[in-house]
């Protein structure tokens, strides 16, 4: 009996690894290929979400899985699994008058009304007197990212 007790303490703790719906508590940094961060929570509170909520994006938590508490990791990811490839059809012409007397540049962050009056922000990717191309697709779409996490639990 008193090794089949053993069994089932370690079996608990193998069960501490990152798997779906498990709850995990990190520290986490996205950056840039150039090493620029993007967002961090190093130097403040960690995050806690639950494998599969959604919270997190798929191919970041695929990254997790398989890790427990005390791993730290860089990882690679690639464009199709961070924020998706630049879609073309996300780059939309606008004509000028649209933006009134704004001073426009290009990377200017422009934010306009979705179909459900939800915010959509858009990002100035060139204009002249008559047109302004806005770039709808996520800042990050097709951008290698280095996702360095610190896993502290896994519940």
């Amino acid at each position: 009996m008193s090794e089949h007790t053993l069994q089932n303490s370690s079996s608990e703790a193998v069960s501490q690894i990152v798997a779906p719906d498990a709850k995990v508590t990190l520290h986490f940094a996205i950056k840039l290929a150039d090493g620029q961060v993007v967002d961090s929570n190093f130097e403040g509170s960690p995050a806690t979400f639950i494998v599969g909520d959604g919270q997190l994006l798929e191919g970041f938590e695929k990254s997790l899985l398989g890790m427990q508490a005390g791993d730290e990791a860089v990882i690679d990811i690639l464009p199709e699994h961070g924020f998706g490839m630049s879609n073309p059809n996300n780059m939309q012409r606008l004509p000028r008058s649209q933006f009134g007397d704004m001073t426009l540049e290009p990377g200017l962050v422009v934010s306009f009304a979705d179909a459900a009056n939800g915010e959509l922000p858009g990002i100035v990717a060139g204009f002249d007197e008559k047109m302004v191309t806005v770039d709808f697709n996520h800042p990050l779409a097709g951008k290698n990212l280095k996702f360095e996490v610190k896993i502290l639990s896994v519940e």
